[in-house]
């Protein structure tokens, strides 16, 4: 069983491409929803998110998201001390998840900052998705009905892709215009080589 990681900036679709794959026969672990329940769930992520951000960091026992995304966005030193918090519980839930899905050849584990949080080094090869910028704004003003300013924050509070692209030998161009399954295949086809 190989570990892939499947990652790519916010807008990229690589949710999309999770899909597919998903679609196609294969295991996927989505981080990002996993922290979203296991940071309601989980006692100790709970008490160290009060004891650095206080009792608002939780609304009627659930994460108040807005409250906390404004502190990350704020400073890359609250991002790295929330990362710390709940990227570890994360890491653990998804060794537990990948030995219930041994028998897989490949599984996937889908994140947004996987190259950011030096995460990628886990796994046995790692795919970006990645598309232009204006084609993710647009997607993001549609999905998100964010303002323009904060989308940009996002955008620049991940790395570029051509910074995570020297990191990794698969790239799938997520444009809406280039054939998705074509290059999925492509890439699955070297995954299992």
């Amino acid at each position: 069983m190989k570990k892939i990681g499947l990652t790519g900036g916010i807008g990229s679709g690589k949710t999309y491409v999770a899909h597919i794959l998903e679609k196609i026969g294969y295991p996927i672990y989505n981080s990002d929803k996993r922290a979203k329940e296991l940071s309601n769930e989980h006692p100790e992520i709970k008490l160290k998110l009060k004891t650095v951000f206080g009792k608002n960091v939780y609304e009627n026992g659930n994460l108040n998201k807005s409250f906390l995304s404004d502190q990350i966005f704020a400073s890359p030193n609250i991002r790295e001390i929330v990362n710390s918090i709940i990227h570890p519980v994360v890491r653990e839930d998804f060794i537990a998840w990948a030995k219930k899905h041994s028998s897989h050849s490949l599984i996937f584990n889908e994140a947004a900052i996987l190259f950011e949080t030096k995460a990628f080094k886990n796994f046995d090869d790692n795919i970006l998705v990645y598309a232009p910028q204006d084609v993710k704004m647009e997607r993001l003003l549609k999905r998100d009905q964010m303002s323009k300013e904060t989308i940009l924050t996002k955008m620049h509070a991940q790395w570029s892709d051509s910074k995570k692209m020297s990191l990794t030998r698969h790239h799938i161009l997520n444009d809406g215009e280039t054939p998705l399954l074509n290059q999925i295949e492509e890439v699955l086809r070297k995954l299992h080589q």
